[in-house]
């Protein structure tokens, strides 16, 4: 049987920074906690701004708790010598729901494809370094519509698995609720909620 993960690592919303110098070339890295891609886009305009004068804006940044979202950008350096290095340092981590950016300032002397890998590599972890890491469940919504005299069995299997409750309606003696639990433990809830029913089929 396959075990279900519903847990994943992210950063918190203080912004941690890292550095690296190499060549005279300065790599200045910022962490930041995101959800979308429109916040990740806010974020690098405002650097994009407060950093004008820098000859290197990269970043690479991962979504989501399946963390299938994800992109890493080079900004003119060689291809993948910036945004590649740094989600690596990401995936390394395992983290999700964050954006790194690193922002480079030319010292006059180039550094080779290497050198690049190696100055954004280094600065990015030096960044996630500092960052706090904690971790998130994974939620799951479950349904379930009952007559409200059998509101007593229903809150005996919340009593038992715990799941949060986000709706709880009464409408004509019917009680609909809205569960969220970890999603490991969904269908627990569901198949108890389905036993309630099958027991009392005759008052649904």
């Amino acid at each position: 049987m396959d075990i279900i993960s519903d847990e994943y690592k992210t950063v918190t919303s203080e912004i941690a920074e890292g550095f690296y110098s190499e060549k005279r070339s300065k790599f200045y890295a910022f962490v930041h906690h995101v959800t979308s891609e429109d916040e990740i886009k806010a974020i690098i305009a405002g650097y994009h701004k407060s950093h004008y004068d820098a000859r290197h804006i990269c970043y690479a940044y991962v979504l989501g708790s399946d963390k299938t979202r994800f992109r890493a950008n080079d900004d003119g350096e060689p291809s993948s010598t910036a945004g590649k290095p740094i989600l690596g340092q990401i995936i390394k981590n395992d983290l999700t729901d964050i954006l790194v950016i690193v922002i480079r300032y030319y010292g006059g002397v180039n550094l080779g494809t290497s050198g690049l890998i190696v100055a954004y590599r280094t600065a990015a972890a030096d960044a996630i370094s500092r960052v706090t890491v904690v971790t998130r469940q994974i939620e799951e919504s479950v349904k379930f519509k009952f007559p409200y005299e059998l509101t007593n069995s229903v809150m005996k299997v919340v009593k038992e698995l715990s799941p949060r409750i986000l709706s709880n309606d009464y409408n004509d003696n019917i009680c609909d609720m809205v569960f969220s639990i970890r999603k490991s433990q969904a269908e627990i809830l569901k198949k108890k909620l389905k036993q309630i029913e099958l027991n009392n089929i005759d008052k649904f």
